[in-house]
């Protein structure tokens, strides 16, 4: 850890976080919620907010994929969606969704406001964002693909828009 100059969780924890919350919709993999609690250490993002079937730590398989970074990040879980964003919604200034839809801008086309704060939500596996989700959005991106497969597992998603996002601010 000291050859790759990371923090230690409790320097971690005073450490500035950018102004950006995740939201998992009804993720079914407990493997794609650790992998995303890892990438928001990563990033140093905000807060993780776990909605729906989502599951919550502590548990082995969200351990395996996290490696300890569920105890780093900052979470908390709500039954319904629907509740978080209406929540989040005071927090921050654009609710963004990561699904293909006929609005969709391409990631790349998306400049991030640095002076802004952001949620993110993403669906689950299978179905994506649900449409009652959809309609709460200020924004959907969506990450362009050019393969036979027409989507990208959660946790390889969170991890390209957490980088778009997290680099502007970081840089900054």
């Amino acid at each position: 850890m000291e050859e790759l100059n990371r923090l230690r969780p409790e320097e971690f924890a005073k450490t500035e976080k950018i102004p950006v919350v995740v939201v998992l919709d009804n993720v079914r993999s407990m493997y794609n919620v650790g992998a995303v609690f890892r990438t928001c250490d990563a990033f140093r993002v905000k807060k993780l907010v776990l909605c729906g079937i989502t599951a919550c730590p502590p548990h082995r398989e969200i351990h395996k994929t996290a490696l300890g970074a569920e105890n780093t990040v900052s979470w908390e879980y709500f039954s319904e969606t629907r509740l978080a964003l209406m929540q989040i919604r005071e927090e921050v200034d654009l609710i963004v969704g990561v699904e293909q839809t006929d609005n969709a801008i391409v990631i790349s086309g998306f400049d991030v406001d640095i002076q802004s704060s952001y949620a993110i939500i993403f669906g689950n596996e299978a179905s994506g964002l649900s449409d009652d989700i959809l309609g709460m959005l200020d924004i959907c991106l969506e990450i362009p693909q050019f393969g036979t497969k027409h989507s990208l597992n959660i946790s390889v998603a969170a991890g390209i828009v957490l980088y778009h996002f997290g680099m502007r601010f970081i840089e900054a």
